[in-house]
């Protein structure tokens, strides 16, 4: 019984399907966007604090992101993703340091994304599976929590908020 208790206690994409307002990832990241957040470690203790200046374009069934953080220790870090809509609705994505393909699903409010990122940690680097949720509050705000795990266990999690500069 306890076992059955567990199992539900986990979020699914289609727990989504009827919110509202419906988010389109194309939609929403073209253009420009803000964003600050913090990492925790698995303790929950908060490690660091960044922002995020995000600049997103579409062209056809593709969305480039560039994304530049800056962190509270002053580290500057930039990813550019490349996400491409399949047909039937879902989501690929590559960046430099993501290792193979992201992969995402939207469904009313929230978009599921799941990706392994190979992070550089003194002198060497580590590869964390990240299961992120964002959820889109209203037209210009989302949010997005992110389990990082590595072996199966948790090791962090992000917070991130954004706002589209419409």
């Amino acid at each position: 019984m306890c076992l059955f208790g567990l199992l539900g206690c986990s979020a699914a994409i289609n727990d989504y399907q009827n919110t509202k307002p419906v988010f389109n990832l194309f939609n929403y990241f073209d253009g420009n966007v803000a964003a600050w957040g913090m990492l925790q470690d698995r303790s929950g203790k908060q490690t660091r604090r960044f922002t995020v200046d995000i600049k997103g374009t579409v062209v056809n069934n593709t969305l480039t992101l560039e994304e530049d953080f800056v962190f509270n220790d002053g580290e500057k870090q930039r990813r550019v993703w490349v996400i491409t809509q399949l047909a039937d609705g879902t989501y690929t994505g590559r960046a430099d340091d993501v290792v193979g393909e992201a992969t995402g699903v939207a469904l009313g409010n929230t978009l599921h994304w799941q990706y392994v990122l190979r992070i550089p940690v003194d002198g060497t680097s580590y590869d964390i599976t990240f299961n992120d949720w964002m959820h889109l509050q209203d037209e210009k705000h989302l949010f997005n929590t992110a389990k990082m795990t590595k072996w199966g266990f948790t090791v962090g999690t992000v917070t991130l908020f954004f706002a589209k500069q419409l």
